[in-house]
């Protein structure tokens, strides 16, 4: 089992480990959401074509 005891700097440890989760999983919902905008665009172009 892995050893989570980080001593005395436990307050600076933690919480850069949760600001970093946060901002990963801000990221991935950015491109998520840029591919979906991205998609309907290019759906929206296309359908107008002959």
């Amino acid at each position: 089992m892995p050893d989570f005891d980080t001593g005395k700097y436990a307050a600076y440890i933690w919480p850069s480990f949760a600001v970093s989760a946060l901002f990963l999983a801000a990221m991935i919902a950015d491109s998520l959401a840029r591919a979906r905008r991205w998609k309907r665009e290019v759906e929206a172009r296309t359908k107008d074509r002959p």
